[in-house]
């Protein structure tokens, strides 16, 4: 069971919560007509299913491509150290799509109560979702070997994510909604460019073409600190257009520990440093959806005691001049 869990890559998978949570605190927040929980949890459960299969899929997927392999300086993969055989994932990887397209189907049953076209076209979305997760690096001609796994990440992560589950609990489409969708897709996407960086030289001499690859170590990580300041910029809009002091109260005080958690990418980090970071990212990711549910939540509360980001702002420069 160890080596399951271990292939299930637990570290990443607040990556496929965060965008559920982020699009239904803003549900919460904006649904006239009340919260749907059973939408809500069906849509975690479906986000992890995929999320699983996704992991399932790139650990079989890098194995068969030759990624995976004794000079690979990450964490030894499931199918690569021979704890989980080939068979044994490919049949694992048949029975979390199963359930994960069951899942997806209990939750637009459960949002539409009918097989109506918004039924019907979320039922194909999902399964691009399912496809998207398992041609990452599977297959004859794996997107994620040719530099397409950051669009794709950032898409399906971020927009597809937030906006999905605002729409399947309100009903409606917000634009400003997309705005915190942003941040988690360049979260995820900077997850997974750290773990692209640790493994750019086996890559390369695989054929995986990754950003890195591309671009080389230098300009990967002045991509991945792009990544990491977008985030807190998405939010800082939505939080000015939603008049939300308290968002952007809180937006503006997790720069402090971002400064501190990323300074080391300005080291030349090696491939060790780079795995550390990845797992601080992903665990960063969740810290920062949960300052974004308590930003739109108690909000409401903070501007009935005439609540100022000027209160907060002047200590902060103090703080990080210091």
């Amino acid at each position: 069971m160890k080596h399951w869990i271990g292939a299930m890559r637990v570290r990443t998978l607040p990556l496929s919560i965060a965008g559920i949570v982020t699009g239904g605190v803003m549900a919460y927040n904006h649904s006239a007509g009340g919260f749907n929980y059973y939408v809500f949890l069906l849509a975690l459960v479906t986000a992890l299913l995929l999320q699983i299969l996704s992991n399932f899929a790139n650990d079989y997927g890098d194995f068969e491509n030759g990624a995976d392999n004794e000079s690979r300086k990450g964490p030894q993969r499931a199918v690569q150290s021979g704890s989980i055989s080939a068979m044994q994932m490919r049949q694992a990887i048949i029975i979390t799509a199963s359930l994960t397209i069951i899942a997806g189907c209990c939750l637009l049953f459960a949002a539409f109560r009918d097989i109506d076209t918004k039924f019907i076209l979320y039922f194909i979305l999902g399964l691009a979702c399912v496809v998207a997760a398992l041609k990452y690096t599977m297959g004859k001609n794996p997107y994620g070997y040719k530099g397409w796994g950051d669009l794709f990440v950032f898409v399906f992560f971020g927009p597809v994510s937030a906006t999905g589950i605002y729409f399947l609990i309100t009903g409606m489409f917000s634009w400003p909604v997309l705005l915190p969708s942003i941040s988690i897709g360049a979260w995820s996407t900077a997850v997974l460019n750290l773990n692209n960086l640790r493994d750019m030289e086996n890559d390369k001499a695989a054929g995986k073409i990754t950003i890195p690859v591309r671009l080389g170590k230098s300009k990967g990580l002045a991509y991945q600190f792009i990544l990491i300041l977008l985030p807190f910029i998405s939010n800082t809009f939505y939080a000015i257009i939603m008049h939300n002091n308290l968002l952007l109260a809180l937006n503006i005080l997790a720069l402090i520990p971002a400064y501190i958690l990323f300074k080391p990418l300005t080291r030349q980090p090696n491939h060790i440093s780079l795995d550390n970071t990845l797992k601080k990212t992903a665990l960063f990711t969740l810290v920062f959806t949960i300052l974004f549910v308590l930003g739109v939540l108690l909000n409401q509360e903070f501007n009935s005691t005439n609540f100022s980001i000027s209160d907060v702002f002047p200590k902060t420069i103090m703080v990080s001049l210091s």
